[in-house]
């Protein structure tokens, strides 16, 4: 083996590791909170559905620190970990196919390779796909030549038939390449030590530059002296050249305020901006050669990556035998892809999920409610025990605690089911392919297939399927999704449709059949949220945020056996907690707002009483009441508390309450609050056309960072909810229905 203080040129370096190694021996250490600097910073990049979550994973242990990069709204994940007794951060770069274009994505990936100047790149590629994950490869080589290659999924290539040459593929890259199963652990060692190695200059690089179109390199070579001039020691000068005749602001700007010179003189320098009439001369010269070049410019970019991209494969992989027969794999990627029984899969998945996620959260949230609302009665037993004012204990224990616990028993544990069942259909790989069925229904009405996959998520949360839309590259089309997104009902509303299709749908039916009658009563007001989200879009993307519906290239993954520990991870840390905190936040203040509208009173009626008769005559134009109006009102923190405030307006209660059963709610809904069938139609309506919670309000400002974007998402589906719910009743008080 050779010596770890020899210099090694690529191509002539073996990339086969010794199994006596301690290094190989030796897997790295997770860091959760270092007490130390870390000796080295690497990058994680690749296209997405290459492994690079699941090798970050691997790692940092799941122990990551997430947040956004500073101005941009795309997630950041960090980690550290420790190997041969060294500290390393890992930065996880957003999944991109590519660093051309201006998505948000693919700007921070850039700027962190350029600007965040790691020790080291580690680009995970797809051993079954590699032509295509070179594109993204060579560009970053254009970057930096401090790149280490993951060959991921040698095992899903070894099963195809294929032999993928790491040595080839290491000698025409001019960097490292070493075959790696991620999900496995198999390579991981030898991919650390080749990145120390790279580090510490044991292995030096000569990265492959794309040879670009004769006019296209004519006009390089043309900027090439001015930018020797302002930029002298900035290795990459070509890839600056060639952004700058892109017509790349953010490289501009770098460029005219020093920062390019400063990264080029290292650590501590400070911007000074450049010679003026030097850096005027260049950009006429840029100029010049956008006009000339045209369109020819990024076409001939573009066409060259491709061509290179798609020899270096050729000489890298061959195919040996004939893959290993994997029936049911080409069996279910037909049945999921086709039109005629993809939908109706997708629907019985969908249906799948909510009975699971239904029947599943009853007893834990009986459990859990129990537990709460005792150390509530606890806690005001305690209070009075002290003598403290029962003002004091009603407001605090009987409002704000009451409505914090109402809102953990009822929103926790349906989330804690459905989130690891969405990220298991996510990891297994069939969510792409249900966008894939509705991408073509998004783009009829203006909006990104990808949208398909931001409603699924929320299903369980719209603040998480508003968060979601960072995955879609279109700025005018992510909007799209970020402001229908509420019109699919999240698992606080469900709550409210099941008691109204229990009282009113599934008592028309025998016993036998009510309980699937009130199950296809969710399913359809479901299917018209999704409806009204298809004619929300197509109205937005017709008016306020005209613009054609953009291409984009949906990748679909190989079936793989999801990895259980990453999935309850992503579903109770980055999800189920996430959104819980935030919803209580708002729910222990709106759980005090409402015991002070119960408790106090004018002209001897409670305030409640007062703002719900001024409600009223609305109400009824809505084919509703004030009640149900001043609850949703009370309930905008947190949908989980509408039945619970209802229930205590029309029952004059003190405090927010429910009933004993289903027989005593009908009784007090029918017989009491004089409901009729086109009052629980209506509501069903309403429980899906109103505005969103308080919670996806704020999250709709924190990603658009706009009032007038966030006030579009709150009002948009409260519009649709008036001009329904006012054309139902109307028009059944006409054919004399009400």
């Amino acid at each position: 083996m050779a010596k770890r203080n020899a210099r090694l040129r690529l191509g002539r370096w073996r990339a086969a590791a010794c199994a006596t190694c301690p290094a190989a021996a030796a897997g790295p250490e997770h860091v959760a909170r270092p007490s130390q600097r870390p000796h080295a910073v690497i990058a994680l990049a690749g296209n997405p559905n290459t492994g690079k979550s699941t090798l970050f994973n691997a790692l940092t242990g799941l122990r990551q620190h997430t947040g956004n990069w500073p101005g941009k709204t795309v997630t950041r994940a960090e980690g550290y970990f420790r190997y041969n007794g060294r500290l390393y951060k890992l930065v996880d770069l957003p999944g991109t196919y590519s660093l051309l274009s201006a998505s948000e994505d693919e700007e921070v990936a850039r700027e962190f390779l350029l600007f965040g100047q790691p020790d080291a790149v580690i680009i995970t590629v797809d051993a079954t796909a590699l032509e295509r994950n070179l594109n993204l490869v060579l560009q970053i080589l254009e970057i930096t030549d401090r790149v280490v290659v993951a060959i991921n999924m040698m095992d899903e290539a070894r099963r195809k038939g294929l032999i993928v040459n790491p040595r080839t593929l290491s000698r025409d890259l001019g960097v490292p390449a070493v075959p790696l199963v991620a999900r496995t652990g198999e390579g991981l060692h030898e991919l650390l030590r080749t990145v120390e190695r790279l580090i510490t200059g044991d292995i030096t690089t000569a990265p492959i530059r794309v040879p670009l179109p004769p006019q296209v390199q004519q006009a390089v070579d043309d900027l090439l002296p001015y930018l020797r001039q302002l930029v002298p020691d900035l290795p990459n000068l070509r890839w600056v050249a060639l952004r700058l005749l892109d017509g790349d602001s953010r490289i501009w700007e770098a460029l005219r305020t020093g920062e390019l010179r400063a990264l080029a003189q290292g650590p501590g320098s400070r911007p000074t901006p450049p010679d003026p009439t030097l850096l005027e001369q260049l950009m006429d010269r840029v100029r010049h050669w956008q006009w000339t070049l045209g369109t020819a410019l990024r076409d001939g970019i573009v066409q060259a990556i491709y061509n290179q991209a798609e020899r270096i494969a050729r000489r890298a992989v061959r195919q040996a035998a004939a893959p290993a027969p994997r029936d049911w794999d080409l069996l279910l990627d037909r049945l999921l892809t086709s039109p005629k029984t993809g939908i109706p899969i997708m629907l019985l998945l969908l249906a799948l999920i909510f009975w699971i996620t239904i029947q599943g959260a009853n007893y834990p949230s009986e459990l859990l409610a129990s537990l709460l609302f005792s150390i509530e009665s606890w806690g005001a037993a305690a209070f009075e025990t002290l003598g403290l004012p029962a003002w004091l204990t009603g407001f605090l224990w009987h409002g704000v605690y009451r409505g914090l616990a109402w809102v953990v028993s009822v929103m926790l544990p349906p989330m804690a089911i459905f989130f690891p069942l969405f990220s298991f259909l996510e990891d297994l790989g069939v969510l792409p392919r249900v966008a894939f069925n509705l991408d073509f229904l998004f783009r009829k009405v203006g909006a990104h297939g990808k949208q398909a996959l931001t409603m699924a998520m929320g299903f369980g949360c719209n603040a998480a399927g508003v968060v979601a839309t960072r995955i879609i590259d279109s700025p005018r089309e992510r909007l799209i999704a970020i402001l229908t997104n509420a019109f699919v009902p999240c698992n606080g509303r469900y709550p409210t449709l099941i008691m109204l299709a229990s009282v009113f749908v599934a008592a028309q039916f025998p016993p036998g059949f009510a309980s699937a009658a009130a199950a296809l009563a969710v399913l359809t007001s479901i299917l018209v949220g999704v409806a009204f989200t298809f004619l929300a879009s197509w109205l937005l993307s017709r008016t306020v945020l005209r613009g054609e519906a953009s291409a984009f290239t949906l990748e679909l993954p190989p079936f793989r056996r999801p990895n259980l520990r990453a999935i309850l991870y992503r579903s109770f840390i980055e999800r189920t907690w996430a959104v819980l905190v935030r919803a209580m936040t708002v729910a222990a203040p709106a759980g005090g707002v409402i015991w002070l509208l119960a408790n106090l009173t004018w002209r001897g009626q409670p305030l409640a009483q007062h703002i719900a008769a001024a409600l009223d005559p609305l109400g009824r134009l809505m084919g509703l009441d004030g009640v149900i109006l001043l609850s949703y009102i009370i309930a905008i923190p947190a949908n989980e508390i509408v039945v619970p405030t209802m229930i205590m307006i029309y029952q004059k209660a003190s405090m927010m309450t429910e009933v004993e059963n289903l027989a005593a709610l009908r009784s007090l809904l029918i017989d009491q609050a004089g409901w009729t069938m086109l009052t629980a139609l209506n509501m069903m309506l309403f429980v899906i056309l109103h505005n969103p919670c308080a919670t996806t309000i704020l999250t709709i400002y924190k990603e658009t960072r706009s009032l007038r974007w966030t006030a579009w998402g709150a009002l948009l589906p409260l519009g649709f909810g008036l001009v329904v719910t006012i054309t139902v009743a109307t028009i059944a008080r006409l054919l004399g229905w009400a």
